[in-house]
């Protein structure tokens, strides 16, 4: 599966992306918030998602501007009952720190808003995402499983997943011991999470 492509913003629309590199043209769906990040650029990275189309079996490729707003498309898409064009469009409407502040506060009124997300959509992501997503020290919320200045945490999470840990367990353990040390590697955060699980 790709990750990222760099390359020509060859088409842009406000839901579609053509990126070329080394005379391949990929195209992706995008939200609102990718368009205008990659508006005026002519030289740009996408970010690749791709998800199944649940009517016709068929994949369909997301592209996002930043790591962040993929993250954030990921974890919404988790939620039971949301699929990836209610994701896009909450990813539209709203910044994905945004969307993460709405989440942390518990903010129904703001995340219903949102065309085609009704109250009992907004409640469960609410209810599905806040244990997901960890408060950063800035103003703006961080998702912890995938910060960029610690890959550690990504990996060492993925090994207590598979010792049968729960997510929210992991976030829990993992935010205490990244505050404490944040430079920290994979084998001492695995060990002293397993101190604390």
């Amino acid at each position: 599966m790709i990750d990222y492509i760099t390359g020509q913003v060859k088409e842009l629309s406000p839901t579609m992306v053509v990126i070329e590199n080394q005379g391949i043209g990929y195209s992706a769906e995008i939200s609102l918030q990718t368009y205008s990040l990659l508006e005026g650029k002519g030289q740009a990275t996408v970010y690749f998602q791709r998800q199944i189309n649940q009517r016709d079996g068929t994949f369909v490729d997301y592209g996002f501007g930043s790591k962040e707003e993929r993250q954030i498309f990921q974890l919404i898409t988790g939620v039971s009952g949301i699929g990836a064009s209610s994701a896009r469009m909450i990813l539209s409407s709203l910044s994905a720190s945004e969307i993460q502040e709405c989440i942390l506060s518990e903010d129904t009124n703001k995340l219903k808003s949102i065309k085609g997300i009704g109250l009992k959509s907004a409640q469960r992501m609410i209810l599905e995402l806040k244990d997901k997503i960890v408060k950063g020290s800035s103003s703006s919320a961080e998702v912890l499983f995938h910060n960029d200045s610690n890959a550690a945490a990504e990996e060492a999470t993925s090994a207590l997943l598979m010792l049968g840990f729960s997510k929210p367990n992991i976030s829990k353990a993992l935010q205490r011991i990244l505050k404490e040390s944040p430079n920290i590697k994979v084998e001492e955060i695995i060990k002293n999470a397993l101190k604390i699980l």
